[in-house]
């Protein structure tokens, strides 16, 4: 007769809870992964199928009962790692969507609209197109396998029930949560440009034949325009896109890093 003691069944329990407190709160913030379009059941298996894979090769775990204060705050500090690392990611694509809603609003696209079910709000349409673009870049160069690679690399980073500091990995995803604007003008600036050009350009005309309907002229110009220097930048966006990615892969990792308090 097999006979398991309260404390071999609280350490079995802890061994897996903890680390699959990590995954889910990932996968239910990183993109793709976590959008609301993915049933709820993928999410869960998903992150059963990571614990089980990550769990054997994890070290030992704190000696606390996963019940008591001490085991509740260790989950509390998994979930606000994994949705950490989470946002990390999903900062790169609100950056792309923001590029888009930048190029949308001076092409005069920024009534036509679409529902986004991952923002759960309504986003310019040239704005869901570009993240769609980001979504396919993401999964052919394989960045959710990597994003799961970096999730178990984060274990040795700051392992479970080790001593952290939420305030310099927070302060590093703030400081990251900056780059959406950088590289939302990066990405749209050649749009921006000829926009800007075509925009000088009526005025001129507008001066130079007042009883020219610039109305009639200038919306139709303006958005051939933008569609066509869209179509002309596209290929020049995977090089930035990919450096976005990269960049919020390493993030992940770091945030990690930073949160650990070394021991002296």
């Amino acid at each position: 007769m097999i006979s398991i003691t309260t404390a071999e069944l609280n350490a079995l329990l802890a061994a897996f809870l903890w680390p699959l407190t990590r995954v889910l709160a990932l996968i239910a913030s990183a993109p793709v992964l976590g959008n609301p379009s993915v049933p709820l059941r993928v999410k869960i298996g998903l992150a059963l199928v990571i614990t089980l894979a990550v769990a054997p090769t994890l070290g030992p775990m704190p000696q606390v009962d996963p019940g008591s204060l001490a085991g509740l705050l260790i989950l509390a500090q998994q979930v606000i790692i994994g949705l950490a690392m989470g946002f990390a990611m999903r900062i790169v694509f609100v950056a792309v969507e923001m590029a888009g809603e930048l190029a949308g609003l001076q092409m005069g696209l920024g009534f036509a609209t679409f529902f986004d079910p991952q923002n759960a709000g309504h986003v310019p349409v040239v704005g869901r197109f570009l993240g769609l673009i980001a979504i396919l870049f993401f999964l052919a160069v394989n960045g959710h396998l990597q994003m799961v690679s970096l999730l178990s690399q984060s274990f040795s980073a700051l392992p479970i029930g080790a001593e952290a500091s939420a305030t310099t990995g927070l302060r590093a995803l703030v400081s990251w949560g900056g780059e959406i604007f950088v590289a939302g003008l990066l990405l749209s600036l050649p749009l921006l440009a000829a926009l800007l050009i075509t925009n000088l350009a009526l005025g001129i005309l507008t001066r130079a034949a007042p009883q020219l309907n610039i109305f009639a002229v200038g919306f139709p110009l303006t958005l051939a325009i933008g569609l066509l220097v869209m179509g002309l930048a596209l290929p020049y966006f995977a090089p930035v896109l990919e450096r976005m990615m990269q960049n919020g892969l390493q993030m992940m990792l770091q945030i990690a890093e930073l949160s650990r308090i070394n021991p002296r």
